[in-house]
């Protein structure tokens, strides 16, 4: 072996490094492996060194040392390791976004182990099969394949890979529509490894998995519980670590729906120290995320700055990008984004498709465009109804976005009576998902809802409660609307009228008929004559002259 060819210091060192191995204490093993001659290294040095490297944030490095052996174990005619770092080599060169070469890596690991005996290594293509069988939608040959690697790995006594098998089997019945059963699945693996039951590796892959797959279910509470597992393994490791940035990522999702904004920042500028340039993509969420807050905080220049970096990282800045527009007063490039990124068909799908709708209900509602906002609430009700039929829950994002835009839309129409019952049902779940930014944004509508029915008094108190999330969050702009919306609720209505008799009487005033009136506020003649006999009795006026001259004199017109 290499060691004996050295002298007593080197080969203390190389046994003071194979220690740090064992132990994963990674930073302690790059440091006396990299101070070693390279001739000295064994294959298995040079694939340990490899994993220094990686858990150390240096994937160049790692891919350089996994080649060094891998020439190693191929010189040797040693094919199953072989063929386990061929297979790491094509993983690593995905990652980092090299198609061909990582597909050259993939066959070279396929040619290694065709011929041998059934073993562990070959659960990893299995698991390769798997994804490629779900993403041509062969839903039966992925399953079949994913449970193949379970077999294998149950026989050759791998706790690791069976808990990948598991995790594999669940992504397939999330992709099949099964979300429920996928997600039961999932929550059974992800307790392997917060019961420690898996190697560090692992564990911090079934991780980063499950985190991205309750994120893409829209599944928010199990996102928070498995992120604060993942955080709180993270933090128990040796040394910082590539898992520790891929976990915080979905961490800064999480505390910036729940409002907790600094926390938020502070996170997600030290997840692109730790996954910058390796995992840009990742990073660009993190970003984004910066970019949400800012744009809510009034802060325009920097949101447009971090939408700007987001794009540079391979991250479409949308919607975020497109509010921003609005928020500057240019409603119709917003509109345009928003359309155009709705129409991509390779685009966004599930949780990232809800939010541009939302969106776009929101833009083409400020532009008058009722019928575009129509159709796009129509679709957010579609994936929430369809999101029920895979899980069978209706307390998620999907379901809360639908009900604020349904409401919102319907509130545009003037129809409370469809209004309202949106709007409370939008709260409620907001508030069971304790995500108090959108709840005081549904509070705001809410409002604007109860005014207009009449009840002043619950507009008061939708429009106190909104305002002081506002503050406590620190979203500037909207803290001063609801301030404002609250100031003019406290002023006394003329002649006590309700919000509606109001708009009956601007229309009377402006020469409308019952009729005419009747079409303009979406209501029924019946109804409108009713109101007009109340304007009549609060105003103590006997005609439509009188009720209009007491509109002009209290400017009311």
């Amino acid at each position: 072996m290499a060691e004996r060819t050295i002298d007593r210091a080197a080969a203390d060192s190389l046994r003071q490094a194979r220690d740090a191995v064992a132990r994963e204490a990674w930073a302690a093993a790059y440091q006396l492996l990299g101070g070693l001659d390279p001739a000295c290294l064994t294959p298995d040095d040079c694939a340990a060194f490899a994993d220094a490297a990686w858990w150390t944030s240096r994937v160049e490095e790692s891919i350089a040392h996994r080649t060094r052996a891998y020439s190693g174990y191929v010189a040797a005619g040693a094919d199953r390791r072989a063929g386990h770092m061929a297979w790491l080599l094509f993983y690593e060169h995905q990652l980092a976004g090299r198609a061909a070469v990582a597909a050259g890596w993939l066959r070279r690991a396929r040619r290694h182990l065709r011929g041998e005996p059934e073993c562990v290594e070959q659960c990893y293509l299995a698991w390769v099969d798997t994804e490629d069988a779900q993403r041509r939608g062969a839903f039966d040959e992925a399953m079949a394949t994913a449970r193949r690697m379970a077999g294998i790995a149950r026989r050759r006594g791998s706790p690791d890979l069976l808990a990948m098998s598991v995790q594999a089997q669940a992504g397939v019945l999330v992709a099949q529509g099964r979300v429920g059963e996928g997600l039961a699945l999932l929550d059974e693996v992800m307790c392997s490894a917060m019961a420690g039951e898996l190697s560090s590796f692992f564990t911090g892959w079934i991780y980063c998995l499950g985190l991205q797959q309750s994120m893409a279910c829209a599944d928010l509470e199990r996102a928070a519980e498995w992120t604060e597992a993942a955080m709180r393994w993270c933090a128990a490791m040796p040394d910082e670590n590539n898992f520790r940035g891929l976990c915080r990522v979905h961490r800064v999702q999480v505390l910036e729906l729940r409002g907790r904004w600094p926390e938020a920042l502070s996170e997600a500028e030290r997840t692109c120290a730790e996954l910058l340039p390796y995992e840009r993509r990742m990073a660009a969420e993190a970003v984004y995320v910066v970019g949400q807050i800012q744009r809510r905080r009034g802060e325009l220049a920097a949101a447009e700055q971090s939408y700007d970096r987001t794009h540079e990282l391979g991250r479409d800045p949308q919607p975020g990008l497109a509010l921003l527009r609005l928020a500057q007063g240019k409603a119709d490039a917003s509109a345009t984004a928003l359309r155009l990124a709705l129409a991509d068909p390779a685009g966004a799908g599930g949780l990232e498709r809800c939010g541009l709708l939302a969106a776009r209900v929101e833009v083409c509602l400020a532009l008058g465009r009722t019928a575009e906002a129509r159709a796009a609430a129509e679709e957010l009700r579609t994936l929430a109804r369809e999101w029920q039929r895979r899980c069978g829950s209706s307390t998620t994002l999907l379901h809360a976005s639908a009900a604020a835009a349904s409401g919102a839309l319907a509130l545009a129409a003037r129809d409370l009576d469809r209004a309202l019952p949106h709007l409370r049902r939008a709260l409620t779940l907001w508030l069971e998902l304790r995500v108090p930014y959108e709840a005081a944004q549904v509070r705001m509508t809410l409002a604007a809802a109860d005014r207009a029915a009449g009840d002043d008094e619950g507009a008061r108190m939708e429009l106190r409660s909104a305002e002081q999330t506002f503050r406590q969050l620190g979203a500037v702009p909207d803290t001063r609307r609801a301030a404002a919306l609250l100031a003019d609720v406290h002023r006394p209505r003329p002649g006590r009228l309700t919000e509606r008799e109001i708009q009956v009487l601007r229309l009377v005033a402006a020469g409308r008929t019952n009729r005419a009136v009747a079409a303009e506020l979406v209501i029924s003649e019946h109804t409108v004559a009713r109101h007009l006999n109340n304007i009549f009795a609060k105003l103590d006026v006997s005609s439509r002259a009188a009720a209009t001259a007491y509109a002009y004199e209290h400017g009311l017109t």
